[in-house]
């Protein structure tokens, strides 16, 4: 994989995370409630850091890049979680929806890899 497949990789799967967060955020806010689709938002806003951090660790692990300790990855993800979970409790927002939300970023994931496979099947063939 090249820097620019790699670039490519993660500005899709970052576009499929806004578009799954938002399209799951509108879709409960509608057939449930409003704090149904803002607790999946919620969720939503976490995955997408916690896949950007991941990303930014990744970018560490190269050859030549500034070197972070792994403690302010940690702490960084744990503050994050602490104030959704205290957003979700101080609004008594719905915790399963913000608990689905949570695993948009790996739905993106999956959804940039099934399109990569198809199109990779197409240029082979």
């Amino acid at each position: 994989m090249t820097e620019s497949d790699y670039q490519r990789f993660i500005h899709n799967v970052s576009r499929f995370i806004l578009v799954i967060g938002l399209l799951g955020a509108v879709g409960l806010g509608s057939f449930r409630e409003i704090r149904t689709g803002a607790a999946f938002l919620i969720g939503a806003a976490v995955s997408w850091l916690s896949f950007w951090g991941w990303q930014h660790l990744v970018n560490a692990l190269t050859p030549g890049a500034k070197k972070r300790s792994s403690w302010f990855f940690s702490l960084r993800l744990v503050v994050l979680l602490a104030l959704a979970y205290v957003i979700i409790k101080f609004f008594r927002l719905n915790i399963a929806a913000a608990a689905i939300g949570l695993l948009v970023s790996a739905l993106a994931v999956v959804c940039e890899l099934i399109i990569e496979l198809i199109f990779y099947a197409r240029t082979r063939s």
